[in-house]
């Protein structure tokens, strides 16, 4: 009588989803969450050195933790499609800087104190102008973007985005190209390779940056979002500025080459960044994909991290024992075997080998950091830990491929593969990493949800 009495109050509670364990909408009280070997050999100084990716991405967990529950993230949705070209500009505009200001020093083009000033002067003046640029571009996107899901306009919400947008382009790549600048100089002078550091660096602090200062400057914006005109003075300022900065560029005709033709993998890389935007807007107010604004940055940060650190690598190796528009013999072929992309005993394969390697430990101390942190808020199943791995060497794995064919076709065209090859790249990570995500989220609720009703229907057919 005990077991009848029991299967029937189960029987009872069956139309409430918490008591089934099935995935139930957040309360409308919380906010929801948001967020062959070759005859060369090369010196030991151009090995690559292992990176520390816990630092990092505690940093960048943290931070994506703490800014979801900012009022200004939740009240204006458009911001979240900022976030992947915003973070992407570390790959666009600091990581290319970091990478050129490398090659410079490995060729020995800094060596002389006026040729450095020259140079370094140019390059901060460009990265300027660019991230104003594509800092008003990404806004504008973003709004276009938001205007197909919206019938309403809000010019407030739009100043807001504008603003935040190119304040935040701006103020993150002189913070950065500073900071590249010293790292680039002290490592020549310790003689140490700076692709080993400058790039790293250039790409682990990229996102703490330009996230702290997106959250704080947008947040200003929404705090004095009555005075209107404010985020237009703002705008019309810093563009108002641009030229100053391409007449600083025009010091070095290389950079200049760059200021006239080199828009276009910028701009293309934040159209391709702003795609996994979508995903991440159109699927962060799902329950099923209930931590996707936490892992976002994570998964996209380090595919664009470790990619540009082999892209810089591969550009140094060129430099240093072939000309532009002439490829060595053993890396004739644009599409090359994978396997010597990876297994063979070639230096470029050897560190491909690192940098892949360095995917599994480095998302294990993601997971625990994101885990002590926010708890039982976002999923620790061992299948979603499974999948998401797995999406992670998938992304990694073909971004270090593709970094090859891009860096040999760029080479062959007499193309800098500094300049043309990492914002594709970094692009490219951000929108895999977004999907690639999404769809771990979205098999992970697919599988629970079968294995819920899996024992549902078991739990029916039992006889009273």
């Amino acid at each position: 009588m005990d077991r009848a009495e029991t299967r029937q109050r189960r029987l009872e509670g069956f139309d409430r989803p918490e008591e089934l364990g099935l995935p139930h909408t957040q309360s409308p009280g919380r906010p929801i969450a948001a967020t062959g070997d070759g005859p060369w050999t090369i010196p030991d100084s151009q090995w690559v050195a292992p990176k520390q990716l816990g630092t990092e991405l505690s940093k960048e967990t943290t931070l994506s933790i703490g800014v979801q529950h900012w009022p200004v993230f939740v009240e204006v949705k458009d911001l979240l499609t900022l976030v992947p070209p915003l973070v992407g500009l570390k790959g666009n505009l600091e990581m290319t800087l970091a990478s050129r200001l490398s090659t410079a020093a490995n060729t020995g083009q800094i060596d002389d104190p006026q040729e450095q000033h020259r140079v370094i002067g140019s390059n901060l003046a460009l990265v300027q102008v660019q991230a104003t640029i594509v800092g008003l571009l990404a806004a504008v996107a973003a709004l276009l973007l938001g205007a197909v899901s919206s019938e309403e306009v809000d010019f407030a919400k739009m100043g807001l985005l504008c603003a935040s947008s190119v304040l935040t382009a701006f103020l993150a790549s002189l913070a950065l190209g500073i900071l590249m600048v010293c790292i680039v100089i002290g490592a020549r002078k310790f003689r140490v390779n700076p692709d080993n550091i400058a790039t790293p660096i250039a790409a682990s602090l990229g996102d703490l940056i330009t996230l702290s200062i997106l959250a704080l400057v947008s947040s200003f914006f929404y705090r004095h979002k009555d005075s209107w005109y404010l985020t237009l003075l703002v705008c019309v300022a810093f563009v108002a500025l641009t030229p100053v900065w391409g007449i600083m560029a025009k010091q070095s005709p290389p950079i200049m080459k760059i200021l006239k033709f080199g828009w276009f993998p910028i701009i293309l890389a934040m159209v391709i960044s702003s795609f996994g935007g979508i995903i991440l807007s159109k699927t962060v107010s799902e329950p099923q994909y209930q931590g996707m604004a936490i892992f976002t940055p994570i998964i996209c940060g380090v595919g664009g991290n470790l990619v540009a650190i082999q892209t810089s690598r591969i550009s140094t190796y060129l430099h240093i024992w072939s000309t532009p528009g002439v490829l060595p013999l053993w890396m004739k072929k644009f599409w090359p075997n994978p396997c010597s992309t990876f297994c063979s005993s070639e230096i470029n394969s050897m560190s491909a080998r690192v940098l892949l390697f360095l995917v599994i430990p480095g998302h294990l101390i993601f997971f625990l950091v994101i885990y002590l942190i926010e708890g039982h808020s976002v999923t620790s199943s061992k299948t979603f830990v499974v999948l998401y791995l797995l999406a992670s060497l998938i992304q990694v794995t073909i971004l270090l491929y593709l970094a090859e064919v891009m860096v040999r076709v760029t080479w062959h065209q007499a193309l800098d593969p500094d300049s043309h090859c990492i914002p594709y790249l970094t692009g490219l990570g951000d929108l895999l990493g977004t999907g690639l995500l999404a769809l771990c989220f979205l098999l992970d609720w697919l599988l629970r949800s079968k294995a819920e009703l899996d024992s549902l229907s078991e739990l029916v057919s039992v006889p009273p």
